[in-house]
């Protein structure tokens, strides 16, 4: 049994929720309301000090953390990270993608326009945040043009890396329309064998993302 520790609303842990429910494969969620300091106890921070989710842990008591790194183990042996070394490295690099040219931009927009207070300081950085974030999602849509997936020939762990975010992006205030491959590609995930989405945030987040800014 694996035990996921995961906040919900978050793409970063969805990732592992969605991969664990395509592999079929049997796991216990802990709700970790990272939003509401539950990340900072010092029960967690024994066993993540870096104090941030997804987290999950092994009957023996093993814990890996980092999203991404987590799909990674999940998948290994399975057709969601397959290929030779060349083809996983690729796999590799859009995981990185995600990590260093998408989250930090796409997620973060998502994150300030739904968690944050109204007059919250932070907003002013939503034009420049966006800015960068349509660049990550250009690269994508270029991407598209020759290819079904971000994991080689078949759907794997860096579509559903990308996906997360990808597909509330416009909660953040981002236009897909703009990127047709990628709403096509969003598509066909959801189209994925077992795919199951991303709960709905709670309900005030919802309120603050329904207003326009």
């Amino acid at each position: 049994m694996i035990t996921v520790y995961g906040y919900s609303s978050s793409g970063n842990c969805h990732k592992l929720r969605l991969l664990l429910t395509q592999l079929e494969r049997e796991f216990k969620w802990v709700e970790v309301d990272s939003t509401a300091g539950a990340t900072r106890t010092p029960e967690y921070l024994a066993k993540n000090p870096n104090g941030k989710v997804p987290m999950i842990e092994t009957d023996d008591g093993r814990v890996l953390t980092e999203s991404n790194a987590i799909l990674c183990w999940l998948a290994e042996g399975t057709p969601f990270w397959a290929g030779d070394a060349f083809a996983r490295a690729q796999v590799l690099s859009w995981l990185f993608f995600e990590q260093y040219s998408h989250e930090p931009y796409i997620a973060v927009a998502r994150f300030i326009r739904g968690w944050t207070q109204l007059d919250s300081p932070r907003r002013a950085s939503l034009p420049q945040l966006r800015e960068r974030g349509n660049q990550a999602l250009a690269v994508m849509e270029q991407h598209l043009k020759s290819n079904a997936w971000f994991s080689g020939e078949a759907y794997g762990i860096a579509d559903i890396a990308l996906f997360a975010y990808t597909a509330v992006a416009d909660e953040g205030g981002f236009d897909l329309s703009a990127y047709p491959g990628v709403q096509a590609w969003i598509e066909r995930v959801r189209q994925t064998p077992h795919f199951v989405a991303m709960p709905a945030p709670p309900i005030e987040v919802q309120s603050r993302l329904a207003l326009r800014d």
